[in-house]
C-alpha cells in the first residue's frame, strides 16, 4: 500500500512540474539605432522596447532587452540567449535595425559596423543563421522576428570587389531546415519596410496588438499582424512569414485554462456568438457582444456592424426631420404665413434634405466598410483553409514525384540492361565478317576502276589484266608510295587505291597543253607570242617567219619518211596519228596505235604508245 502511495506521488509530482518545463518561454530581444557610421535610425530602440514590454507582460521566463549593440555584444549576446533555450519550450529572438542580403544570404548588422567593401560584411555583421542557431534548442516552437528590412545605407556606398556579386534590396527570402521554426520578415523578401510616422514602427505596432492574445495561433496572428500593416501602409508594405508549424494551434501565449472538461478552441466560440449576433443585426445585440469580447478580431467586425447601425439610425432621423420640415412648410403655405416665414421653413426644408442625404451618403459608407470587414474574415479563414490544401497537395505531390523518379530510375536500369544483354547476344550470333568471295576478273576490273578514278588507268575497266593494267598498278605504286604486285590484281590493291580519296598519278598532257584539273586545255598565247618548247608564251623576235606547228609537223613526217628505207615494201599508214613531247605524226607502217596504255597524252586527252612488231 505504500509502495502504491509513492508511485502514485511521484508520478503526480512529475506530471506537474512537466508542462511547466515544456512551456518555459524566454525572449531575446535587440535594438539598434544608434550607427555609427551611417544616419541612425529613429525607431528601432523604441521597437525592441515595446517589444520587450509585450513580452513580460505575456509573462515570458525570461526575457533579455539589448540596445545598441555592436559585433561583439551581438555575438556574446546570442551565445548567452543559446544557454537560456536549451531547457526552454518557446524560444523567440526580435531584431530592430539595419540588415543586408549577400549572394541570397542574410546578416544583421550591428552598430559599429563600416561595410566600405563587400567582402566586410563576412567579417562585421552577423549571419540570420547564428541566431536561428540560438533558438535551435527550444522543443516546442523557434521564432526569428526580423524588424530589419529597411532601405539600407550601407548598399549605396559598399564598394564591389566582384561585379556580379549580387546585393539585393531588403532581405532574402529563407527557408528553415528545422521544424517548428517560423522566421517572420516586416516586409517580403525583396521589399522595404517603413519607419512609420510615430514613435514605432507599423510592423512593431501590429505585434504588439496581435501576438499576446491567449490562445491564439500564430499564424492567424501573424496574417492579423499582414492586415495590420497593409492597412496602415496603404498596402505598401506586407509582412511575411517563411517556415512551417505542425497541425496543432501553437499560440504565443497559452489561454487561460479552464475548471473542467477540454478547453474549446477560443476562435470557435467567439465566431458562434459573432454570426448570431449578425443574424440578429439589432444595437443591442453588438454592444452585449463587444461587452463579453472587447479586443481582437470579431472585435473589430462587431464595432464595423455597430457604425453601420449608427449610421442607419442616423439616416432614419435626418429622414424623420426632413418629413417633418416639409410638413411645417406646407402648413405655413397653407396658412398664407408671411412671406418671411415661409423663405425660412424653404431654408430649413433644403436643410433637412441636404442633412438626410448626407445621412444616406454616410449610411452608405459605412455599409461598405462592415461588408469589407465581413470579407476580410471570410477571406482570413478561406486561407487559412487553403493553406492546409495546399500543403497537403504539395506533400502529395512531393511523396509523387519521389515514386515517379524511382520508376523512372528503375526502368532506365532495366532498359541498360537489356540492351547490353542484347549486344551480347547479337555478338555472340553473328559471326566474324569473312572477305567477299569474287571472280579474277571481277577483282580486276574493280581494281581497274579504282586506278582510273586516282588518273593511273586512263583506260576502260574491261577486268583484263595486261601489262598496260600492270604499268597503271607500278605508276600507283610510284606516286603513292606503296609496293603493291602489279601482277596480279588482289584485295590488299584494291583496299590501297581505295584508301586515296582523290588524283594519286600526275595528269601529262601534250606540248602545246596544260592540265587543267583533271583535264588537258590548249595553251593560247595573245597576238605577238607563241608557245615554245618548255610549254611557255614566249614573244616573236624580228620579221623572220616562224613556221606554224603544222608545217613542223608535216617536215617532221617528210623527214622521217625520207630517212626510212625498208628492205622490203611495208604497209602503209592505218592514217592514225602518234603524239609525243616532238610534236603528232602519222603512225608507222607496221605498228600500231595502242590508246590507253600508259605513255604520252594525246589531244584527245588519252594515253597512247606505239607497238611495233
Amino acid at each position: 500500500m505504500r509502495l502504491r502511495l509513492f508511485v502514485l506521488l511521484i508520478f503526480a509530482i512529475w506530471a506537474g512540474a512537466g508542462p511547466a518545463l515544456a512551456e518555459k518561454r524566454v525572449a531575446l530581444v535587440m535594438g539598434n539605432s544608434a550607427y555609427k557610421n551611417v544616419a541612425r535610425l529613429a525607431n528601432p530602440a523604441n521597437d525592441a522596447t515595446l517589444v520587450g514590454g509585450m513580452f513580460r507582460k505575456a509573462g515570458f521566463d525570461s526575457v533579455d532587452i539589448k540596445l545598441d549593440l555592436n559585433g561583439s555584444e551581438m555575438r556574446r549576446a546570442l551565445r548567452d540567449f543559446g544557454g537560456k533555450a536549451r531547457d526552454a519550450g518557446v524560444a523567440v529572438v526580435y531584431y530592430a535595425g539595419h540588415g543586408i542580403e549577400l549572394d541570397g544570404v542574410n546578416y544583421l548588422i550591428p552598430t559599429d559596423a563600416t561595410l566600405e567593401t563587400d567582402s566586410d560584411v563576412l567579417d562585421e555583421t552577423i549571419a540570420l543563421d547564428r541566431a536561428l542557431f540560438a533558438v535551435e534548442p527550444a522543443k516546442q516552437l523557434r521564432l526569428i522576428i526580423l524588424d530589419a528590412c529597411r532601405d539600407n545605407p550601407f548598399a549605396k556606398t559598399m564598394k564591389r570587389t566582384i561585379a556580379s556579386r549580387a546585393i539585393g534590396r531588403g532581405l532574402a527570402k529563407v527557408e528553415p531546415t528545422s521544424p517548428n521554426t517560423m522566421i517572420a520578415f516586416a516586409a517580403k523578401a525583396g521589399s522595404t519596410a517603413s519607419d512609420g510616422d510615430s514613435k514605432n514602427s507599423p510592423f512593431a505596432a501590429a505585434l504588439v496588438e496581435r501576438l499576446p492574445a491567449p490562445g491564439l495561433d500564430l499564424r492567424k496572428a501573424f496574417g492579423f499582424v499582414r492586415d495590420d500593416v497593409l492597412k496602415t501602409t496603404g498596402y505598401k508594405q506586407e509582412p511575411f512569414v517563411y517556415g512551417s508549424l505542425g497541425g496543432d494551434d501553437v499560440a504565443l501565449v497559452p489561454a487561460k485554462p479552464v475548471a473542467t472538461g477540454p478547453q474549446a478552441n477560443p476562435d470557435s466560440e467567439i465566431r458562434r456568438d459573432y454570426e448570431l449576433a449578425l443574424q440578429l443585426g439589432t444595437r443591442d445585440v453588438w454592444t452585449a457582444f463587444l461587452n463579453r469580447y472587447p479586443s481582437g478580431f470579431y472585435t473589430d467586425l462587431a464595432k464595423a456592424q455597430l457604425n453601420r447601425i449608427s449610421a442607419e439610425d442616423a439616416r432614419a432621423a435626418a429622414a424623420e426631420k426632413a418629413r417633418l420640415a416639409e410638413e411645417e412648410k406646407a402648413k405655413l403655405a397653407a396658412e398664407r404665413a408671411k412671406k418671411a416665414e415661409q423663405e425660412k421653413a424653404a431654408a430649413a426644408a433644403k436643410a433637412a434634405e441636404d442633412a438626410r442625404i448626407a445621412a444616406e451618403k454616410a449610411k452608405q459608407i459605412e455599409e461598405a466598410k462592415a461588408a469589407a470587414a465581413e470579407q476580410r474574415r471570410k477571406d482570413a479563414e478561406a486561407a487559412v483553409a487553403k493553406a492546409l490544401a495546399d500543403k497537403q497537395a504539395a506533400e502529395k505531390a512531393r511523396a509523387d514525384k519521389i515514386a515517379s523518379d524511382k520508376t523512372a530510375a528503375e526502368l532506365a536500369a532495366k532498359e541498360a540492361n537489356d540492351k547490353a544483354q542484347g549486344e551480347q547476344k547479337v555478338a555472340a550470333i553473328i559471326p566474324p565478317q569473312s572477305s567477299p568471295t569474287l571472280s579474277p576478273l571481277e577483282t580486276a576490273k574493280l581494281v581497274q576502276s579504282e586506278l582510273r578514278r586516282v588518273g593511273c588507268h586512263p583506260a576502260p575497266a574491261d577486268g583484263i589484266w595486261t601489262d598496260s593494267s600492270q604499268r597503271s598498278l607500278k605508276l600507283f605504286n610510284q606516286y603513292a608510295g606503296t609496293k603493291l604486285d602489279p601482277k596480279l590484281a588482289r584485295f590488299e590493291a584494291l583496299d590501297a587505291i581505295k584508301a586515296k580519296p582523290g588524283r594519286v598519278c600526275p595528269l601529262v598532257c601534250d606540248h602545246g597543253f596544260k592540265a587543267d584539273g583533271d583535264a588537258c586545255v590548249q595553251i593560247t598565247c595573245r597576238a605577238g607570242f607563241r608557245v615554245n618548247d618548255d610549254n611557255e608564251c614566249e614573244k616573236v623576235q624580228g620579221k623572220k617567219p616562224v613556221a606554224t606547228r603544222e608545217e613542223s609537223k608535216a617536215r617532221n613526217r617528210e623527214r622521217q619518211q625520207t630517212e626510212s628505207t625498208p628492205p622490203k615494201p611495208q604497209a602503209t599508214s592505218s592514217g592514225q596519228l602518234f603524239c609525243s613531247a616532238a610534236g603528232c605524226r602519222p603512225v608507222r607502217a607496221g605498228c600500231r596505235l595502242e590508246r590507253g596504255a600508259p605513255g604520252f597524252i594525246g589531244p584527245s586527252g588519252t594515253s597512247q604508245a606505239e607497238i611495233c612488231n
